[in-house]
């Protein structure tokens, strides 16, 4: 069975930072590879950031290039997301997600991006 559980959220002021977590149980998990994806009330879910199996590829969305960074450790099967100088924007629901595809600069649009698996999803607010 496949989980994908995410924690490290919560209110942080303007500037702040917070780091993410997303713990996978999954066989054969470590050649998965593992994006962030965000949703602010009443908007689509966006995607934050990708990471290959190696960790050698990263992608960033353009609004949190240079202020967010998606690291793992498949020996922990952690994932994580330090979030750095965060702005009231910031504010969503952030998910952890799974593909077995790494789909470089020609990631697929929304809902669903491409990723096979999902967390729950946790609670991101930055207040101003």
């Amino acid at each position: 069975q496949v989980q994908l559980v995410e924690s490290g959220g919560g209110l942080v002021q303007a500037g702040g930072s917070l780091r993410l977590s997303c713990v996978y149980s999954l066989s054969d998990f470590s050649d998965m590879h593992m994006g962030w994806f965000r949703q602010a009330p009443g908007k689509e879910r966006e995607f934050v950031a990708a990471l290959s199996w190696s960790g050698g590829d990263t992608l960033y969305a353009d609004s949190v290039n240079g202020r967010f960074t998606v690291s793992r450790d498949n020996a922990k099967n952690m994932v994580y997301l330090q979030m750095n100088s965060l702005k009231p924007e910031d504010t969503s629901v952030y998910y952890c997600a799974a593909s077995a595809k790494w789909y470089g600069s020609s990631w697929p649009s929304g809902p669903n991006y491409g990723m096979g698996y999902w967390g729950k999803g946790t609670l991101v607010t930055v207040s101003s």
